[in-house]
C-alpha cells in the first residue's frame, strides 16, 4: 500500500526491452498510475490499463532543436496545434517542450527568442487547459549546448511568459549535475515546477545507496510545498531485475 502523498510514473524509454502493455502491468501491479514521454498511438494503451500519461511526448523536434531557434517557431507552433487538442482528447493536461541547443546565441538573445516562439503557442494551451512544461537538462555531461540548463533561466523565461499554462518539468538528476543546492531550489521555485523526474547521480542509476542524492528527504521537501503532481523515475536500471529496481525506487520515494 502506497501513502498517497505522491503521485507516481515512470518514464518508458528506461524499459525499451519490455513491451508498453508489460509495463504497464507492471506499473498497476507497484502503484504507478501515469507512463511517462509515450507518443500519441501509445496514450491509449495506457489509458487501457487505468493509467494516464502525466508528460507525453511534444515536437518530434525533441531536444536539441527548440523554441530559441526562431527559424523553427512556425513547425513547432504547427506541431504543437496538433498535439494540444489531442493531447486535451484523451484528458491529458500537460505536455513537454525543450528549449533547444544554444548554438551561439547569449542567455538573454535564448530567452527573448523563447518568449517569441512560445507565446501562440501557450495561448492554443490556454484554450485546452493544457500546460506546457520546459525540461531542465544539463548540459555539462547528456545534452551539450542545451539552453535550458539552469533552474533560475527557466524561472526567468516563465516570469517573463506570465501564464499557468507554462511551467517547468524539473529534473532531479540534470539540475544535481548543473547545480546541486535541490531541496533548497524546490523550496524556492516549487511554484514554476509541474513535473519531476528522478535518476540516480552518478550515472542515472538506481536512487539508491550507491549514489549521492538523499531521495526520501527529497521528496519529503516536494510534498511539503503542497505539490499535487507527479513523480516519474527516469533512472536506467543496472542490476538483474529491473522490475525490482523499480518498485523498490518507488517505495523509497513513496514518503
Amino acid at each position: 500500500m502506497l501513502k498517497g502523498n505522491i503521485n507516481h510514473s515512470v518514464c518508458r524509454w528506461c524499459y525499451e526491452d519490455i513491451s508498453l502493455e508489460e509495463l504497464c502491468e507492471v506499473a498497476k501491479e507497484i502503484g504507478i498510475t501515469s507512463i511517462d514521454l509515450l507518443e500519441p498511438d501509445e496514450w491509449k494503451i495506457a489509458q487501457n490499463y487505468g493509467l494516464t500519461c502525466a508528460m507525453p511526448n511534444g515536437s518530434p523536434l525533441m531536444i536539441e532543436r527548440g523554441f530559441n531557434d526562431p527559424q523553427l517557431h512556425d513547425q513547432l507552433l504547427k506541431d504543437y496545434t496538433e498535439r494540444i487538442p489531442l493531447a486535451a482528447d484523451h484528458g491529458l493536461k500537460t505536455i513537454i517542450c525543450f528549449s533547444g541547443n544554444r548554438n551561439g546565441l547569449t542567455e538573454e538573445v535564448g530567452l527573448e527568442n523563447c518568449i517569441k516562439g512560445l507565446e501562440p503557442v501557450i495561448k492554443i494551451a490556454e484554450k485546452y487547459d493544457v500546460v506546457l512544461s520546459m525540461e531542465l537538462l544539463n548540459s555539462k555531461l547528456d545534452h551539450p549546448d542545451y539552453q535550458c540548463d539552469h533552474t533560475e533561466w527557466g524561472v526567468a523565461l516563465a516570469e517573463k511568459l506570465g501564464s499557468e499554462n507554462f511551467k517547468l518539468l524539473y529534473d532531479i538528476y540534470h539540475m544535481q549535475i548543473m547545480e546541486g543546492d535541490i531541496i533548497a531550489t524546490i523550496q524556492k521555485h516549487h511554484q514554476y515546477i509541474n513535473h519531476y523526474h528522478t535518476g540516480g547521480v552518478p550515472g542515472r542509476a538506481e536512487i539508491d545507496e550507491t549514489q549521492e542524492l538523499n531521495y526520501p528527504a527529497i521528496m519529503k521537501a516536494i510534498v511539503a510545498t503542497g505539490y499535487k503532481g507527479f513523480v516519474a523515475q527516469e533512472f536506467v536500471p543496472k542490476g538483474e531485475n529491473p522490475i525490482d529496481s523499480l518498485r523498490k525506487a518507488v517505495n523509497l520515494c513513496d514518503v
